[in-house]
């Protein structure tokens, strides 16, 4: 049997704006940066090919983060938007992968079986599968390689992969997680006590 190449992608290039300027790479997360968390839930969930994408802060996640191992992306266009870091990421993937499946830095309540539930969807290059949270679609997001091309046309602003995932219509694999993972993300100071999210 056949095992498809899925790759994780964590786009950990925010600013944190509305957190005053705080890049949410660098947000504090049992005693680490959170960027640390995140991947090492992508690993343990499945996928041993890991691209991270980084942009404000770079240097300065470079330093306070141990990355080693994984693959990291650059993107100076950060300000624009979620959009350009998940162009970057795509456009970084070597031609062996089959699928990308992507996670946001801000939300360490996805857990490691979340990851492993969208990540067993996957069934070739025309996979599309994403989390749902009380029947609401949420991450992680599975993107199958023949999806790329007209994500990559959608992904603008902030708005990443949602407006192609509107108009695929039934082609989007629901994979309930509302049992092992919670979709709350860190966009203000008041959800910092996020941060204080389940284990993996």
């Amino acid at each position: 049997m056949r095992v498809e190449q899925v790759a994780g992608v964590l786009l950990a290039a925010g600013g944190g704006r509305r957190l005053g300027g705080r890049a949410k790479a660098l947000l504090p997360f049992r005693g680490r940066p959170l960027v640390e968390h995140q991947v090492a839930t992508l690993r343990a969930g499945g996928c041993a090919d890991l691209y991270v994408v980084l942009g404000a802060a770079r240097a300065q996640v470079l330093a306070a983060a141990d990355l080693t191992g994984y693959h990291l992306v650059s993107n100076d266009d950060w300000p624009s938007g979620m959009g350009s870091s998940l162009r970057a990421a795509l456009l970084a993937l070597p031609p062996t992968v089959t699928a990308a499946l992507v996670l946001l830095v801000d939300q360490p309540g996805i857990t490691a079986a979340a990851v492993r539930r969208v990540r067993d969807a996957c069934t070739g290059p025309a996979s599309l599968a994403v989390a749902t949270y009380g029947g609401q679609r949420g991450h992680p997001v599975l993107l199958g390689r023949d999806h790329w091309p007209a994500v990559l046309a959608a992904a603008t602003g902030d708005r990443g992969a949602r407006a192609y995932l509107d108009s695929a219509g039934a082609a989007v694999h629901p994979v309930p997680c509302d049992d092992v993972a919670t979709p709350r993300d860190i966009d203000l100071p008041a959800d910092l006590d996020t941060l204080d999210g389940p284990d993996g």
